[in-house]
């Protein structure tokens, strides 16, 4: 044989060996790839977030985003190749939901610093490092109610987009009321007029927000709340409203406001026996749905145990994402946590919470997780299970109905229960899991195991 046709023979060899070798690595990485996108969480206590009993030695199968199948140690098999995630010893859940927090803010005690400061580091810094903290706490979906729109609107879709980490994100924007206190105009929107409610949450809605966030209405006349929450809902936005006050509850109430925030009525004992009235009569009419509440009694509850046991502020959780300049301006302005005029009243109202907690419980509506986490001292990192500890230890709330709290009925305000908020079978896999038993020590989640939100493990 020629040289040549031998050199070229050879030639042609190598290249399909190369073809070859190339299309076997090519399968085998995509054979990987399909294993490694199967995870499989194995013998822990199920609580699936419906309220039901647990389901011991569960088995839970997640492919790609979503769960597959459930079911327990010894009747379901487990795929090939998929990752196997030990769950002995560990309650497993849905990923919690906080209704109530403030990205914006991280625990600064002085807002007015605050917000001349920092607005140009919220979307950049400020709010990326908020959301951050909640999904290392568990809390792998949120509501967050009052913040400046463009930047809201971005965090939150950086966030589905992969480009941040964070919970889902259902933002409000800034919030609606009579008139911005100074300073504040960036993220308060004032409303003058019923034409102008209107297009104010035209504009919210246009941009993309999940809710409106309604506050001071007792201040608004009851014409201007009317067409704010008639406009919300024909946008199909639910509308939240503030209740520190009597008659922002009375308006509220006739105007139709989907979900009330705080317990609110300063240090009254107890709400006025027309307002539960209200209330009662609108939780009876099934028709409407569900009333939702959500107290966020913790901040105000703990604030003396903080005040006199300080060095719960130390830990570092709350550090995230944060650069140094801005930890030392926090932990500055809450050297003194007794000084802080904010929670000066606080004595005086602790007393009044649990009642209108079991009031609002005994009237019939929905209660929701929630935290109004970043006002002064209360952490992202930690607001969350503070609350539920709340709820179960000091309260006496049936610990599976706390967590249905935080995971299905958020989901279900939000119109998104087809998707989240429990641990069922095609809903994305948001799941954690904490050693030990959640149900009998709920202040287990103050250090959340395993945090898994669709499907990606982050923790």
């Amino acid at each position: 044989m020629p040289l040549t046709a031998f050199l070229l023979i050879r030639k042609y060899f190598k290249l399909m060996l190369r073809t070859i070798w190339t299309s076997l690595l090519l399968l085998w990485s995509c054979s990987f790839f399909a294993q490694s996108n199967i995870k499989a969480l194995v013998g822990g206590t199920m609580i699936d977030g419906f309220g039901g009993k647990p389901l011991k030695n569960s088995v839970i199968i997640i492919e790609g985003e979503r769960i597959k199948t459930i079911g327990q140690v010894g009747n379901i098999d487990i795929p090939k190749g998929a990752e196997i995630i030990s769950t002995e010893g560990m309650s497993v859940l849905p990923g919690l939901w906080d209704m109530h927090v403030h990205l914006m803010i991280n625990g600064h005690a002085d807002y007015s610093h605050w917000d001349k400061k920092y607005p140009p580091l919220f979307g950049s810094v400020i709010m990326p490092a908020s959301a951050k903290q909640l999904l290392m706490a568990g809390v792998t979906s949120a509501r967050d109610l009052g913040g400046p729109l463009e930047e809201s609107i971005a965090v939150r879709d950086a966030i589905n987009s992969g480009k941040l980490d964070g919970p889902t994100m259902y933002m409000s924007g800034p919030f609606i009321q009579h008139e911005p206190y100074p300073g504040t105009e960036q993220f308060r929107w004032g409303v003058k007029g019923v034409e102008d409610a209107r297009s104010k949450v035209r504009k919210l809605a246009n941009a993309g927000v999940d809710c409106i966030k309604l506050i001071d209405q007792d201040q608004m006349t009851m014409e201007e709340v009317i067409a704010v929450v008639d406009e919300a809902h024909k946008h199909k936005l639910t509308v939240v409203g503030h209740s520190h006050r009597p008659e922002e509850i009375r308006r509220g109430l006739k105007a139709g406001v989907d979900c009330f925030e705080h317990t609110g009525l300063s240090s009254a004992p107890e709400y006025p026996e027309d307002i539960l009235q209200m209330i009662k009569e609108r939780t009876a009419q099934m028709n409407l749905g569900p009333l939702f509440w959500t107290p966020t009694v913790e901040g105000l509850y703990n604030y003396e145990y903080t005040r006199d046991n300080p060095e719960a502020l130390d830990n570092d959780s709350w550090h995230l994402g944060l650069p140094d300049s801005i930890i030392q301006d926090i932990k500055q302005s809450i050297q003194y946590p007794g000084r802080l005029p904010y929670f000066q009243l606080t004595p005086i109202r602790k007393p009044t919470l649990q009642r209108k907690f079991n009031q609002l419980k005994e009237s019939g509506v929905v209660l929701l997780i929630g935290t109004d986490s970043g006002i002064p001292m209360k952490f992202h990192s930690q607001s969350t299970w503070h609350e539920l500890d709340v709820w179960v230890n000091e309260f006496g709330y049936d610990p599976i109905l706390a967590i249905k709290s935080a995971t299905y009925w958020p989901s279900v305000i939000m119109g998104v229960d087809k998707e989240v908020g429990t641990i069922s079978e095609g809903k994305y896999a948001d799941i954690i899991a904490v050693k030990g038993d959640v149900l009998r020590y709920i202040d287990l989640l103050q250090d959340v195991d395993l945090v898994i939100k669709h499907g990606k493990r982050y923790k």
